[in-house]
């Protein structure tokens, strides 16, 4: 469990440095918060849609092997943008070109971890666990903007991004010994590979708990994949372009972070057991607020209190979410599933970037409002939708 914990932590550092240096770079490189909100789209859309074909890869090569294979790619990818940055040639069409090759990968570090986990520790200790496991994310989250905001700031796009690879290819390394180990494990499905992915599919449809899972979250993912466009664009606008912009970005990301470890730390405290959909929509509707009028009304000091409070009310929205997909499916069918209805729930961060790219340059308070209206339906779909127990 060591060496999971370790890998994940480094190449979350590292994905999560990455979604806010690449905001950053095109911002820097092409003054466009349109290109800006499609090239987060292309970094995950991609991934999201062959996510059924890796889930059907995760039970069949592994988890680990998986996750290895993710993050060597995406250190190989960043090492070359690093590149062709420095012989400045990157253009638009290119850029969004390494972002869609990119995302391919990422549904097997992804859904890698959260098969592993279930694996790995007892079934009483699942909430503690999957708690540790937001807790920890949310923590990095902290770390990772506020270095991503300095490094870019202050040293350039090219070294940060060389530290980032130098970060996957760390994680590579010490996630090797937990191959060895796990290699051996379980009967690997048979048959064809899309055959696989598309059973994935329809066990994910056909389960109603994690069919209005789905609708759910990626609703409430809209909302934060306004935001990743939208705090950005806001402060540059207040502040103006420059090293100092870019940190304070990086600083509110990071005290958003901060909140989401502690709130997933003491939603694990409480035990979402018999009370996930509950947690998912109280934490769904105070983001609401949270996002809308409390980071749109009172400048920069409204936005950085709003964004620690969103961040406070995802921890348990995380938590209830992974609790209770995790109990909702079979053990067996864990790689396949929980791919398939990852991509589902985290469909909405692309979207709603490409949402908040385009109306932010009109009116960043109508962005603001559209990604509170989101998480309100989330809180209503979760609510209302996800059956009340496992035979609903």
């Amino acid at each position: 469990m060591l060496q999971l914990v370790l890998a994940a932590c480094l190449s979350r550092l590292a994905s999560r440095m990455f979604a806010l240096v690449i905001v950053l770079y095109v911002l820097q490189r092409f003054d466009s918060p349109v290109l800006a909100g499609w090239v987060v789209f292309v970094s995950m859309a991609p991934g999201l849609a062959i996510s059924p074909l890796a889930g059907s890869l995760l039970d069949r090569m592994g988890a680990a092997k998986a996750i290895v294979i993710d993050m060597a790619v995406s250190a190989g990818l960043l090492l070359a943008l690093a590149v062709v940055d420095m012989a400045g040639a990157v253009t638009a069409p290119l850029l969004l070109a390494f972002v869609a090759i990119f995302s391919l990968t990422a549904p097997l570090g992804t859904a890698g971890v959260r098969v592993l986990i279930p694996r790995l520790v007892p079934s009483e200790a699942l909430d503690h666990a999957n708690a540790l496991d937001t807790g920890s994310y949310a923590l990095i989250s902290v770390t990772g903007p506020a270095v991503a905001g300095v490094l870019f700031g202050f040293a350039g796009p090219q070294a940060t991004l060389l530290a980032i690879v130098v970060l996957y290819i760390a994680a590579t390394i010490s996630l090797v010994p937990l191959v060895r180990r796990t290699s051996s494990r379980g009967a690997t499905p048979s048959g064809s590979l899309v055959r696989g992915a598309w059973a994935g599919v329809l066990y994910v449809v056909r389960n109603a708990s994690l069919r209005s899972l789905a609708i759910s979250y990626a609703l409430f993912q809209v909302s934060w994949g306004i935001l990743v466009v939208v705090v950005p664009v806001v402060v540059v606008r207040e502040l103006g372009a420059g090293a100092i912009a870019d940190s304070v970005v990086g600083g509110l990301w990071a005290a958003a972070g901060l909140a989401g470890g502690l709130g997933a730390l003491y939603a694990g405290h409480l035990s979402t057991v018999g009370r996930e959909r509950l947690f998912i929509a109280i934490g769904t509707l105070a983001t609401a607020v949270a996002i809308w009028p409390v980071s749109a009304s009172f400048g920069l000091v409204g936005l950085a209190a709003g964004l620690v409070l969103a961040g406070l009310f995802e921890g348990p929205v995380d938590v209830g979410v992974l609790s209770l997909r995790q109990r909702r499916t079979d053990p067996d069918w864990l790689g396949r599933v929980l791919a398939v209805s990852m991509s589902f729930n985290m469909s909405g961060l692309p979207v709603g970037s490409a949402i908040g790219g385009i109306v932010v340059v009109h009116s960043p308070a109508l962005a603001f409002g559209f990604a509170a209206v989101t998480s309100v339906l989330a809180a209503a779909a979760a609510y209302l939708l996800v059956p009340a127990s496992s035979d609903g």
